[in-house]
């Protein structure tokens, strides 16, 4: 049976992942569907939580003909609110998998993983983490292109099922992240994707949006090494045409680039008028 995750079919393959991320807006979708990301990330933690607009963003992430981009959304609240009702809402809608930022503790990525999933009896095979997701499966199901029937037997979450086609992702965006991340995924099976937050750690380490500077270089190093001896995939989230031989070389599989828009004709005009100062 054919995926319909193409972000858990690449990492499920060891190949690499190329995605973006958007506000929740149609028009932002629609230009996305055209383009060659396996998936993008609706924006909702430091964008406003618009579920109406996230609705109708995934439909315009469709397709006719070609393979629909993989619409993941990362929610707002830190890894220590718990807020579950966001990870629901979005996946009702349809939405393929959650990124919940600030997961800092065993704890906090145990319910991660527990809100994504459909709660099940105790004893059945995958039991743990225990599910806590409410059932309203109609609008993914429609989404996905399946019955609700099969919505349920596909819906789990990856790699603590198999065949499922959710995916959690935790952010790690402090040193007691890093620190603990480890127990973490020694702890809560389930995580598919770990995502080092640069911005906060930079932030942290008093060297705020410095990528590269050695102190943030170490903990993403640490990120990596926690993680590869684990066999879960990392995300880098500032990849650039400048730096994307190097992200690729240290080991990370989830490749994000920023959405850019370039407009060479107004820029070589105010060139030619003398008006590009």
């Amino acid at each position: 049976m054919p995926r319909l995750n193409r972000v858990i079919s690449g990492l499920a393959e060891n190949t690499h992942v190329f995605a973006s991320f958007s506000a929740a807006d149609p028009a932002a979708a629609a230009e996305f569907s055209t383009t060659g990301y396996d998936a993008l990330i609706f924006e909702g933690e430091h964008k406003p939580w618009d579920v109406p607009a996230l609705r109708d963003s995934l439909q315009y992430l469709l397709t006719r003909d070609r393979t629909p981009i993989t619409p993941l959304v990362r929610v707002p609240a830190n890894g220590a609110e718990k807020s579950q009702w966001h990870a629901k809402q979005a996946l009702d809608l349809g939405a393929y998998g959650i990124v919940w930022p600030h997961i800092t503790s065993v704890d906090e990525a145990r319910n991660a993983v527990s809100a994504c999933r459909y709660p099940s009896l105790p004893g059945t095979s995958r039991h743990e983490p225990a599910g806590v997701r409410g059932d309203s499966p109609a609008a993914a199901a429609r989404y996905w292109g399946i019955s609700a029937k099969e919505y349920y037997a596909r819906s789990d979450v990856w790699p603590l099922d198999p065949d499922g086609e959710i995916l959690v992702a935790i952010m790690i965006e402090s040193q007691r992240g890093i620190d603990n991340l480890g127990d973490i995924l020694d702890q809560v099976p389930g995580i598919g994707l770990v995502l080092p937050g640069e911005g906060d750690l930079s932030q942290e380490l008093g060297v705020p949006r410095q990528y590269d500077h050695p102190l943030v270089t170490e903990s993403k190093r640490r990120i990596l090494d926690i993680c590869a001896e684990r066999g879960v995939a990392v995300g880098h989230p500032h990849v650039t045409a400048d730096n994307v031989k190097q992200v690729i070389e240290d080991g990370y599989r989830f490749l994000m680039t920023a959405p850019v828009r370039s407009y060479p004709g107004l820029e070589l005009g105010r060139t030619l008028t003398g008006r590009d100062s």
